[in-house]
C-alpha cells in the first residue's frame, strides 16, 4: 500500500510520514528531500540556479539516497551526508526555483516510483498523490495555519527551545515570509503545481497534535488495507 501526504511546507508532513512509517513497518520516501539535496548540490558546486539545463543535469547524475540505520534518518549525496545542509534557510530559499524544473522533477520522478517498487510506502511531498502515486491507497492533503508551520519549522531548527522565545521572533518572521513566497511559487508553478488530488482527504493540522495526525491517517489507512 502507498500512503500519499501532500501539502505546503511546515505543515508536518515529515514528521507524521516518519511516525506512519514506524507504526506500520513502512519504507518512507521523502521527496521534498530530493529536491532540497537537488538545489544544495547545485549551489555548493558553484551552478547557476537561473541556469535550467545545468541544474537538471546535475539532477541526473546525482545518487540520492535514505539511510535509515543509525538513530536518526540521512540523507545522501553521492554518499556524502547532507542532511543538515538541506534543512538550513538557505537552502528553503532556493528549492522552490529547482523543483519548479520540468526536468529535474521529470528526473527525480522516475527514482520515485522506483524507490516504491515492491515496498509498502509512506511517501510525502506536494505532488504524491497528483502526480508521482496518482494509484495511491490512501492520500492526505495536510494544511496548518502559516503562522503556526513558520513557529514549527523554526522550532525544528532549535530544538528544546520556548515557542514564545523571543530571541526566536526574528527567524519565525523572516520564515513565515519564506513560506508564504514558496506558497505561492509552488502552488502556480507549471509543472506539478502543489494542490491537492481530487480524493485526497484533507485534514488541517493547526489545533491538532501530532499524534493526534498520526492516529487519523493510521484510522484511515487501516479502513483501506
Amino acid at each position: 500500500m502507498i500512503i500519499a501526504i501532500d501539502g505546503p511546507a511546515g505543515s508536518g508532513k515529515s514528521t507524521i510520514a516518519d511516525l506512519l512509517a514506524e507504526r506500520f513497518g513502512y519504507s518512507k520516501l521523502d521527496t521534498g528531500a530530493m529536491y532540497r539535496t537537488v538545489a544544495y548540490v547545485s549551489s555548493a558546486r558553484g551552478v547557476d540556479l537561473d541556469d535550467e539545463e545545468s541544474v537538471v543535469d546535475v539532477a541526473r547524475a546525482l545518487d540520492i539516497a535514505f539511510d535509515d540505520a543509525g538513530d536518526a534518518p540521512r540523507v545522501l549525496a553521492d554518499g556524502a551526508d547532507v542532511t543538515r545542509e538541506i534543512r538550513t534557510p538557505a537552502t528553503d530559499r532556493i528549492v522552490s526555483k529547482v523543483s519548479a524544473y520540468p526536468g529535474v522533477r521529470r528526473a527525480l520522478l522516475a527514482c520515485q516510483r522506483a524507490f516504491a517498487v515492491g515496498r509498502d510506502v509512506v511517501a510525502e511531498g506536494r505532488d504524491i498523490g497528483t502526480v508521482v502515486f496518482p494509484d495511491a491507497g490512501l492520500k492526505v492533503f495536510l494544511t496548518a495555519d502559516p503562522a503556526v508551520r513558520a513557529r514549527r519549522r523554526v522550532l525544528q531548527r532549535h530544538p528544546g527551545a520556548a515557542a514564545d522565545d523571543p530571541a526566536l521572533a526574528a527567524e519565525i518572521e523572516s520564515t513565515l515570509a519564506d513560506l508564504v513566497r514558496r506558497d505561492r511559487l509552488d502552488a502556480s508553478r507549471a509543472e506539478a503545481p502543489l494542490r491537492a488530488a481530487d480524493d485526497a482527504v484533507h485534514i488541517d493540522s493547526t489545533s491538532h497534535t501530532v499524534d493526534e495526525i498520526v492516529d487519523m491517517i493510521a484510522s484511515l489507512a487501516e479502513d483501506r488495507r
